[in-house]
């Protein structure tokens, strides 16, 4: 026999087990139906692309520097997709021919960043995108906002603050601060680190930098104070009611070059918002919102969940105007957004909004006498035949009570018992789980509970299926 190999998994990567997955699809299947409402249509790309492709794709160095390389067969220069916009931009370039626009799609599916990896944060995670291509703003940039907090109310989400800028608006205080545009890149991704590490160690890193909490170097940019305390001047700018924000930053950018014509679209933005209903509770428009992807081009905009803020953005995107051009040399306007499900699904654990079940069956069939497996796999089959969900206990208790609390471990709201008793008399014993705790909640002794049954009742065998369905459907109505 070879020697053992040692179970291990690479840093950064994770083993998903079943409760996390039935609550990841849950949260899935949740923001699909949102999504199709707004007539989005599912794509699906490759995890490897060119590495060409991934690379000065308008991403910024950051992400540049944290892609997966792999190679093939061929020995071909590949990399796993650090996001799913640059796929998109290259299928929009590749397949035109067979996309009527504007495009809307969406698209749900791991990615990888060879990123450091710390509590919650992993090299591979899933991303839920939606993004319309070939629609300019603001109409489409204001319906993907729409759909982010449509999205997030369906989820159950107890409380919600979609936060949105502009890109446009940003390379007006780059103009106001004296600061030239061949450091955009890197001044936005400082800026996007605001929430995460505060005002005085962005102003740092704008200027000396500083070492962090590991002991790491964080290398400062060199701008000068006074051009630090101008971006600081907006940076502070209230975000808390969008008309009286927007009125600030106009002021601050009075007679700049650019920012009638940028802070134009965020009006409308506002004004699209105000139409649809969603107030500053919901949406509002905060001056420090960067985005930390240098392919942004117009609005940018992300989903921070109040109570529980330390699991920062949840939901994030912007416009992208220039990413199809690079591959194909047409200039194509586009916007989208992404949720990042495995922080999401993490801030509804800590936030108790998980709705997911604990099991994908909704019946489970006991089996009271082992010589009776032929009849226990008919009534299962019977029922899995009419479209139930429907697990046959195949564990080691024998006892009945027992094979009930593993029904009930697992949240699986019927129980069938058939026995000799019920087959001679043409009948079967059904057991709402929930019911039943409730009611014997109430009883006093062994004795009342065993004459209650509490939660079961006896049908004719002929009326299974029929009867099931509609106990299921009563128990999924409350």
């Amino acid at each position: 026999m070879s020697d053992k190999v040692k179970p291990r998994i690479s840093r950064g990567l994770r083993d998903l087990m079943p409760q996390q997955v039935l609550a990841r699809q849950w949260m899935i299947d949740t923001i699909r139906s949102v999504y199709e409402r707004y007539g989005f249509l599912p794509i699906e790309t490759p995890a490897v692309e060119y590495l060409d492709v991934l690379l000065g794709s308008q991403a910024g160095d950051e992400a540049s520097k944290s892609i997966f390389r792999v190679a093939n067969p061929e020995d071909e220069a590949l990399g796993l997709r650090f996001d799913l916009t640059v796929p998109l931009a290259r299928v929009v370039a590749q397949a035109k021919q067979h996309l009527t626009r504007p495009f809307r799609r969406y698209q749900v599916a791991p990615v990888w960043r060879g990123d450091k990896p710390d509590k919650g944060r992993y090299r591979e995670f899933t991303q839920f995108d939606l993004d319309s291509v070939g629609t300019k703003p603001p109409l489409a940039d204001t319906e993907i906002m729409a759909g982010m907090c449509d999205t997030l109310r369906a989820l159950g989400v107890p409380s919600y603050r979609v936060r949105y800028s502009s890109r446009a608006v940003l390379n007006v205080l780059l103009t106001y601060a004296g600061i030239p545009a061949a450091h955009a890149a890197d001044v936005f991704r400082v800026l996007d680190k605001l929430d995460k590490v505060g005002l005085e160690k962005v102003r740092l890193e704008l200027t000396e930098g500083y070492v962090d909490a590991s002991g790491d170097p964080i290398r400062g940019l060199g701008l000068e104070v006074a051009q630090v305390d101008k971006i600081a001047a907006y940076l502070t700018i209230p975000a808390e009611d969008r008309g009286t924000t927007l009125e600030a930053v106009m002021k601050l950018f009075h007679g700049t070059d650019g920012a009638d014509d940028a802070l134009a679209v965020v009006a409308a933005i506002h004004g699209h918002l105000e139409a649809l209903g969603y107030g500053n509770d919901q949406v509002v428009l905060d001056p420090s919102i960067a985005r930390g992807l240098a392919y942004y081009t117009g609005p940018v905009f992300e989903a921070i969940l109040p109570d529980a803020p330390q699991f920062g953005s949840v939901f994030g995107g912007g416009r992208y105007d220039g990413l199809v051009q690079r591959f194909s040399g047409e200039a194509v306007p586009a916007v989208g957004a992404s949720i990042g499900v495995d922080r999401l699904l993490a801030a509804l654990e800590h936030l108790e909004a998980v709705r997911a079940p604990k099991s994908t069956a909704k019946v489970l069939v006991t089996r009271m006498d082992h010589r009776m497996d032929r009849d226990y796999l008919a009534l299962a089959y019977e029922l899995r035949a009419a479209g139930i969900n429907t697990e046959l206990y195949l564990g080691n208790a024998k006892a009945v009570g027992k094979q009930l609390k593993y029904a009930d471990r697992w949240e699986i709201p019927l129980a069938l018992l058939y026995g000799e008793d019920e087959k001679a008399r043409e009948v079967v014993q059904l057991k709402d789980m929930d019911a039943g705790r409730r009611q014997a909640e109430q009883l006093e002794g062994r004795d009342e509970w065993l004459a209650a049954r509490p939660g079961q009742r006896e049908v004719a065998r002929t009326d299974l299926v029929a009867t099931v369905r509609s106990l299921l459907d009563e128990i999924a109505a409350g």
